[in-house]
């Protein structure tokens, strides 16, 4: 009896916890039906009535489409998913599966850039991506995922080749195979999970990336959704909170579906990945 009034309160408190950190995303969802005098003054999630008004207006509000901005940000995201994929793969099975001089301080430096935050090398990245042309196009924000610039992810391929029996590589090379074949033809097939974790991961934070496109894209027609919903927030006149709710409300619905389809891959991934070592 104590057991199923002691699991009761645990679920009760952790429904409790629940509600109260996804109130603001409610919050949003109803503002985004309210009209402009509504929103600051009604506080409850629910709305009055459905009127897509703030969707209509909001989705041509600016001098571009939304649509234009959705498509941007799809076409960073999905480069910067692809690129990670392939070069982070390549990279972890370097360093799990090759022997070559200097691995292991290659290796212990490439973690040590983990230590490293974003703005301690945004200046030096910005200057040499200025020299190079690059600036107000995609290519600083989809170049570096094609060459393993994200850490993070080459620890996860590492950590999850490492958990692959090696006998495998011994009787692919009896068999003929060379590094490239190992890596294409066995290891990479066994490393869906992992692959749909750095995926998802990519994808999410890519899509609601608003540093980086801010530093490199100036032009409108260049935007991303999030630079976009800033143009909403004008700090010298009226903002059009209503407008703003309305297409971040739209803007959250690609991570939510990318989320929900492929939430297995995530727990998989980190649990085969040796993470909880």
């Amino acid at each position: 009896m104590k057991t199923t009034r002691a699991r009761l309160l645990t679920h009760a408190g952790l429904a409790l916890a629940s509600l109260v950190m996804i109130y603001p995303v409610l919050w949003m969802v109803g503002s985004a039906f309210k009209p402009e005098n509504a929103i600051f003054t009604d506080l409850t999630p629910i709305p009055r009535s459905l009127d897509p008004v703030n969707f209509v207006v909001g989705w041509n509000a600016l001098a571009v489409g939304f649509d234009r901005f959705f498509w941007n940000s799809a076409v960073i995201a999905t480069l910067a998913v692809a690129g990670n994929l392939m070069a982070c793969s390549l990279a972890g099975f370097a360093f799990a599966r090759l022997e070559f001089p200097g691995r292991k301080l290659c290796f212990a430096l490439m973690m040590m850039t983990l230590m490293l935050p974003y703005h301690v090398t945004l200046i030096p990245q910005y200057v040499l991506f200025l020299q190079l042309g690059w600036v107000d196009t995609i290519l600083p924000l989809v170049v570096p995922k094609f060459l393993a610039a994200d850490a993070f992810f080459i620890f996860l391929f590492v950590q999850f080749f490492r958990g692959i029996p090696r006998e495998l590589d011994e009787a692919a090379v009896m068999d003929g195979c060379g590094p490239w074949r190992i890596y294409w033809r066995i290891l990479l097939p066994l490393s869906t999970p992992v692959m749909g974790t750095a995926a998802i991961f990519t994808f999410i934070w890519t899509w609601d990336d608003f540093f980086g496109p801010l530093i490199y894209l100036n032009d409108i027609q260049s935007y991303t959704v999030p630079l976009a919903l800033r143009t909403f927030v004008d700090s010298t006149s009226q903002s059009s909170w209503g407008q703003l709710f309305a297409m971040s409300t739209l803007s959250l619905v690609p991570v939510f579906l990318f989320f929900v389809f492929f939430q297995n891959l995530i727990i998989q991934g980190i649990a085969m990945s040796g993470l909880k070592r």
